[in-house]
């Protein structure tokens, strides 16, 4: 090869190496850079020791249950006596007061939605209800306090209220009962209260579109059943879908997109196993009854959960925070079509989580029992 012409290659793969090793320098600097988060203290648990539930008024300030039965209002990291007005609660185990949500159009009805264990009603102990209420002008307390749904019947059992509270953008207005520990009635029996979701109205009268309408004895507030202790809800805006996770027993802990009239198939479907590390199904999945959107095993105990729609968190757009009561942190499910691709465990430590929900202000906060109400922050925040 004449040497000239020899040359004249070995300049062109020098440049195009150089170009090619450019683009890839450029592209590498082109790609976002993941931001670093950390927590802040909002409210400490010795102010709030139990937190279950948060809801924001439109000034910003916070209202925070806490699981023996008071409700506070949080303004500026700082708590107000305990509310008048609230309701009285079983608070056994499990039970007391419980979730909080406003309605969509507060500034217009000022209505808040509260679950929480009742005594009211046939029977020893207690069961779910849900009641709405407005703040007095001075908000030192409810009036106006109207049970809109009360299960039956009463069981001094411990465990399994559910309770969770959605809206939808409809204005239609979930929420969740646990089996109640009565796996093997409850859940699969349209006929009675409890393992179920319940849909309503606003004014706690029955949607004519529930699936169960007009079905012999049916509870027509349910609107899909098989659920064990749903104890995270949240309204995916993007597919219009309100999805649900709830407790296993040892393993099992289930994600669940819920629709009209189906069946979760809780307890004849299962990954899980007793806590004596017995069976007692051999089936994961039955004709009729639906697979879950995600599953744990081990079980995470989870509670709590909140799609991210803010751009506070652009890495995390679109996906699904779910707390952890017993592992003491966060689970990021990265969401694809609709769909749980895969998760990943962050904020090791933040504590027992109970709730979490993005607020107005587009931060996440997260609800841990012991420590109070923590916000999520970019560190240069």
């Amino acid at each position: 090869m004449d040497k000239s012409l020899a040359i004249y290659f070995l300049l062109v793969l020098f440049v195009g190496c150089s170009n090619g090793s450019e683009m890839n320098e450029n592209t590498e600097a082109e790609e976002p850079v993941s931001p670093e988060y950390t927590t802040e203290t909002v409210i400490s648990g010795d102010d709030i020791p139990l937190p279950w539930g948060m809801a924001w008024l439109p000034d910003g300030d916070m209202l925070v249950t806490n699981r023996d039965g008071e409700l506070y209002l949080v303004s500026d990291g700082q708590r107000s006596e305990p509310l008048d007005g609230v309701p009285e609660v079983w608070a056994n185990s499990q039970g007391g007061l419980l979730d909080i949500e406003l309605h969509p159009n507060y500034e217009e009805t000022g209505w808040v939605y509260i679950t929480y264990s009742s005594v009211e009603g046939e029977g020893e102990g207690a069961n779910t209800a849900l009641m709405r209420a407005q703040l007095n002008d001075d908000r030192t307390g409810l009036v106006e306090n109207e049970v809109l749904y009360k299960a039956v019947p009463n069981t001094d059992r411990g465990q399994h209220f559910g309770s969770r509270i959605k809206f939808d953008d409809e204005g239609y207005l979930y929420f969740s009962i646990g089996d109640r520990g009565n796996r093997d009635e409850n859940p699969q029996d349209i006929t009675r209260d409890g393992g179920k979701i319940y849909r309503l109205n606003d004014d706690g009268s029955i949607p004519e579109g529930n699936p169960f309408v007009g079905e012999e004895n049916a509870k027509e507030g349910i609107y899909s059943y098989g659920h064990r202790n749903p104890q995270g809800m949240d309204f995916n805006s993007e597919t219009g879908q309100i999805w649900v996770h709830e407790h296993g027993p040892r393993g099992g802990d289930e994600v669940n997109i819920i629709e009209p009239g189906n069946n979760y198939g809780w307890p004849e479907i299962s990954f899980g196993i007793n806590y004596d590390g017995t069976s007692f199904t051999e089936d994961t999945a039955k004709a009729g009854m639906e697979q879950p959107e995600w599953y744990w095993d081990p079980s995470i105990a989870p509670s709590g959960m909140a799609f991210v729609t803010s751009d506070v968190y652009p890495n995390w757009q679109g996906d699904l925070l779910v707390g952890s009561l017993k592992f003491n942190y966060l689970v990021w499910c990265k969401i694809n079509d609709g769909s749980i691709i895969e998760e990943e465990i962050i904020f090791e430590d933040i504590g027992r989580v109970r709730d979490v929900e993005q607020a107005p202000d587009g931060h996440i906060y997260v609800a841990t029992e012991g420590k109070g109400i923590q916000r999520i922050v970019r560190e240069e925040e």
